[in-house]
């Protein structure tokens, strides 16, 4: 798919990897609709003037896509302002701490309702738009914590592990509508969902943990997610984005 045209929704889109794919896809050509918390709404104001200073067009919806008629109206939104949606970049997420018997309930339901459910509620919205246009892109995102035991989060292990099945089964049932849906899973990215780690844990990473010694940057992630949007033979795949992380042994 050519970007150039397109219209592009990303949740989580107004900080970390959703605001640097917001800025990559625009500087590819698409027009770029902002999906963030009502409480980051000076963030997406920001990421909107970059996307226009590249002269796309640009929207700010502030929603909570963990909500189910909030996710739904994300879609509709985008294409009442901007006239279609050609790809869905689902970028939302947070941290959901604790081991099988610190974690509470409510954290681990919310892990669930903003990495999995928001996926299901979005593409519901996107995949008749999608379909009736003849093509479409479905972007998820991971975590190299969801094909590996994750000490101390397994809320968040669990919801990260269930996107890639979710991307393959995506891929194989809307591939009949030129729908491609692919995810990358991000390693230790340095966005503000880092900044509870130690700087002791930080240097362990980059020396004992991460093959190539550095932390990533949220543009190496946006870089693959577009790759694969312009990509027009690579559907239900998973890219690890962790600096070879996840494939050492010791």
């Amino acid at each position: 798919m050519n970007l150039e045209g397109t219209v592009c929704l990303i949740t989580g889109g107004s900080s970390g990897i959703g605001a640097a794919t917001a800025r990559e896809f625009a500087r590819r050509g698409a027009d770029i609709a902002i999906c963030g918390l009502p409480a980051d709404e000076s963030l997406a104001c920001e990421v909107k003037r970059d996307v226009e200073a590249l002269n796309r067009r640009a929207v700010t919806i502030m929603a909570d896509i963990a909500d189910t008629a909030q996710a739904a109206e994300c879609v509709q939104r985008t294409v009442e302002s901007l006239g279609r949606l050609d790809v869905l970049v689902h970028c939302a997420g947070g941290p959901a701490p604790g081991g099988l018997l610190e974690v509470s309930e409510e954290t681990w339901y919310k892990a669930f309702d903003i990495h999995v459910h928001a996926v299901f509620h979005l593409v519901r919205g996107a995949v008749p738009c999608m379909a009736r246009q003849g093509s479409g892109v479905i972007l998820l995102i991971s975590s190299a914590a969801g094909s590996r035991g994750c000490a101390g989060a397994i809320a968040y292990g669990v919801a990260k592990g269930a996107i890639p099945q979710f991307t393959r089964a995506l891929a194989r049932e809307l591939a009949d509508y030129n729908i491609r849906v692919n995810c990358v899973s991000p390693g230790i990215i340095r966005t503000r969902f880092q900044d509870y780690l130690t700087e002791e844990q930080v240097q362990n990473n980059i020396k004992n943990r991460i093959p190539l010694h550095r932390e990533g940057r949220p543009e190496d992630v946006s870089a693959a997610l577009a790759a694969l949007a312009e990509n027009d033979f690579i559907t239900g795949a998973e890219v690890p984005v962790d600096g070879g992380m996840a494939m050492r042994m010791v």
